[in-house]
């Protein structure tokens, strides 16, 4: 089976709004972050089908009489996209080599990507291809890296089997796909996430195929019609940080103080729709220096929300401390004690004070990079609209 050449790319995610309350019932708004995981398909004739991941060195093949192997137990998959095979996830396992609990990057990103192989091409021929996905993205920085991933490898194998259409026309230099597509692509991203974090929320894929900003309440992802696009600064402290630990210990401050945490659930709730509210009405009016002026208030008063609920942490506060001299405001995204976090660039904000405020929190030890929030989804590209220094990592393989 002879399957097009395929470029790819999907955005990682920042919560602008509501961590940790969206445990609790209260709403949060989670964004498309301009930095993106890309993914190059080639058909070969090799009898074999590799993976190619440059960010952690990995490099898979494995030819097609092995794999076939395993094809019956992932018949009927198409008819079966919301539920995960763990008949098939325990073979695969078996197959890498990998039976314990302990999956490291390298495993998780194998068993993902072999999974959505075998199911979506199911018991029909199975291609021989190259994939190589490279991304801008740090791992582990809860930035969704994972789900980049797995969004970019349901969209190209989908496409490469024929059961969504490409999105691209000749002279398109990227186009998206239609919403009963991304619909599917966002299904089978969903599955590779559940192998890869067991009990995810589905946001992070939800982020990589839509893109722009969604709600997250009680379970339910909406995605917002229009945002629009801010500049941001993305600072990795390279803390570590345990999500879990930090979910629990927000949990434990609202058993034992219910009075005191949870009108700061509700007012960090009240923040993500005030947020919200603005957003929208930078989409649909002209935007002026009040808008960001409430924007950068909401964004203080958060931060300081997440500092009351336990998951602040000393880098942090050094990120929010070495921006506010240059006039600039910044909160943690995602689970907070370390990780990330994101400061809100105005449109006059001269590129000079970014250059030195990026080199000051260099100079802190932590890893900076100018991009923006707000962008598109998942998107196939033409070889000439993708970036040369990626096309040429890509390329490689």
């Amino acid at each position: 089976m002879q399957v097009p050449d395929l470029f790819v790319s999907a955005p990682g995610k920042a919560i602008l709004h509501g961590e940790h309350a969206v445990v609790h019932g209260k709403v949060a708004l989670a964004v498309s972050l301009n930095l993106r995981t890309y993914l190059s398909l080639k058909g070969t004739t090799a009898g074999s089908v590799c993976i190619n991941l440059p960010n952690i060195d990995t490099f898979l093949s494995w030819d097609l009489s092995e794999l076939k192997q395993l094809i019956p137990y992932s018949c009927g998959k198409m008819e079966e996209v919301k539920r995960l095979d763990a008949e098939l996830v325990r073979k695969l396992r078996e197959f890498v080599g990998v039976t314990n609990g302990n999956l490291d990057t390298c495993n998780m990103a194998t068993l993902a990507f072999l999974y959505i192989y075998l199911s979506v091409f199911g018991s029909a021929e199975l291609p021989s291809l190259t994939v190589t996905v490279w991304s801008e993205l740090p791992t582990g920085a809860g930035l969704g890296s994972s789900a980049a991933y797995s969004v970019c490898l349901s969209a190209a194998l989908l496409c490469a089997n024929g059961t969504i259409p490409a999105a691209l026309r000749e002279w398109d230099p990227s186009a998206r796909w239609c919403q009963e597509d991304l619909e599917l692509i966002n299904s089978w991203a969903f599955q590779g996430e559940m192998i890869i974090h067991g009990n995810p929320s589905g946001v992070d894929n939800a982020v990589g195929t839509w893109g722009g900003m969604l709600r997250f309440l009680a379970g339910k992802i909406i995605p917002l019609s229009r945002v629009p696009l801010l500049r941001i600064l993305l600072t990795n402290t390279k803390v570590p940080r345990s999500t879990k630990v930090l979910v629990a210990g927000v949990k434990d401050k609202i058993n034992k103080f219910p009075s005191i945490m949870n009108p700061v659930l509700d007012s960090v709730d009240a923040i993500s729709c005030n947020c919200e509210k603005v957003l929208s009405e930078m989409t649909c009016e002209p935007i002026t220096g009040e808008h960001y002026n409430i924007l950068e208030e909401l964004i203080d008063i958060n931060q300081h929300h997440l500092n009351v609920m336990g998951v602040g942490h000393p880098s942090l506060d050094t990120l929010c401390r070495v921006t506010l001299t240059k006039g600039l405001h910044s909160k943690l995204t995602g689970a907070g004690g370390g990780g990330c976090g994101i400061t809100l660039l105005r449109p006059e904000t001269e590129s000079s004070v970014v250059q030195i405020t990026v080199q000051d929190l260099k100079d802190c030890g932590f890893d900076c990079w100018e991009t923006s929030i707000g962008g598109p989804g998942v998107q196939q590209h033409s070889a000439a609209s993708v970036k040369e220094e990626v096309l040429e990592i890509l390329n490689r393989y």
